[in-house]
């Protein structure tokens, strides 16, 4: 198996829904919610790729690291390096329907761990799409984070106990979610959370609790405030609002303001590990990729994605060995150059 034919056959299973660009940077997909692109005129997606261009790289070659320690280990679970699987559904009317969401989540799940890291699992219009989810993590003892859309908080609640009972590691709320066109349109409610709604929600399992969509420093410390176990500073892959800025624009503040007293999770444009490396100088503790693992996973099923992700490994090996990078855990903002 190798790129080209997995990019090959995505692009034959996805049709119109993906064009499995050569970049994929939301320009082709631009508007199309449902489908793969970015809300509105796909800025906000564009801007996610144009934030991480923005930084470039000191190499730096005279120095001791001969093998970087790419691992990290969240609530237990030691990962081999500190890239995740975003959570992502919606396979029939996103993706074109050529696999079923339970074949796209276990897909997903699976190549995650042949890759040494774990999956995220989603939450959707459809109510069958989370529990799909769920299986898949059951199926794999537990070994997967499950992400809940910000539905009404009694909702919520029974959604976590649908997740403590599958044993997962951890789980979530995309509150990023809240303005989905998708949502509205299979008529399930979503809607912004109060910071009292969330302490309920995060007090209410006794599973690490994530929120996903923080974009601002004061958001990060409300987080922090409600106890959540972690943020991604995300802005739902330009999917939710149109002109916002990209997420590696974001970060650097986030982190400066809450690094220490909470994990920081991000997403956005990660297309490579040299991609990943900016991410963690920026303040990041770990990594998500989206779209490219669909790709993965409609193009070559979980060997496609564990593909995708060693490929990834080895680019973020090979950046740190050139920057003089020793552990992932202790990225400085100093191999950054920013134009």
């Amino acid at each position: 198996m190798d790129l080209k034919t997995v990019k090959k056959s995505a692009r034959d299973k996805l049709q119109d829904y993906c064009r499995v660009c050569p970049v994929c940077d939301g320009r082709a997909c631009a508007g199309e919610v449902p489908g793969m692109g970015g809300v509105g005129t796909g800025r906000s997606f564009m801007a996610n790729l144009e934030a991480l261009a923005g930084y470039r790289l000191h190499m730096r070659t005279i120095h001791a690291v001969r093998t970087p320690d790419t691992s990290l280990t969240l609530w237990g679970e030691k990962l081999a390096f500190p890239v995740l699987a975003a959570p992502m559904t919606g396979t029939p009317y996103n993706m074109g329907g050529k696999m079923t969401e339970q074949e796209f989540i276990e897909e997903i799940v699976s190549g995650s761990l042949l890759a040494g890291t774990l999956g995220m699992t989603g939450d959707g219009a459809d109510p069958a799409l989370y529990v799909s989810g769920l299986k898949a993590g059951a199926a794999h003892q537990g070994r997967a984070i499950a992400i809940i859309k910000p539905r009404a908080q009694e909702e919520i609640i029974r959604y976590l106990r649908l997740a403590e009972a599958a044993g997962v590691l951890a789980v979530g709320m995309d509150i990023d979610g809240a303005g989905l066109v998708t949502m509205a349109m299979k008529g399930q409610p979503v809607s912004p959370k109060t910071l009292a709604e969330i302490k309920e929600v995060v007090t209410a399992t006794n599973l690490p609790f994530i929120l996903k969509g923080i974009m601002t420093p004061d958001e990060a410390e409300l987080a922090v405030e409600a106890k959540a176990a972690a943020i991604v500073v995300s802005n739902h892959g330009g999917r939710v609002m149109d002109f916002m800025p990209g997420t590696a624009e974001v970060l650097p503040q986030i982190a400066d303001r809450v690094r220490g007293r909470i994990l920081i999770f991000v997403d956005g444009g990660v297309r490579s590990g040299v991609d990943v490396l900016k991410m963690l100088a920026l303040g990041a503790d770990a990594i998500l990729i989206g779209r490219p693992l669909a790709i993965g996973a409609f193009g070559g099923g979980r060997e496609g994605v564990a593909m995708l992700l060693n490929t990834v490994k080895n680019e973020l090996i090979q950046a740190m060995l050139l920057t003089g990078t020793a552990d992932v855990k202790k990225v400085s903002r100093d191999i950054l150059v920013h134009s």
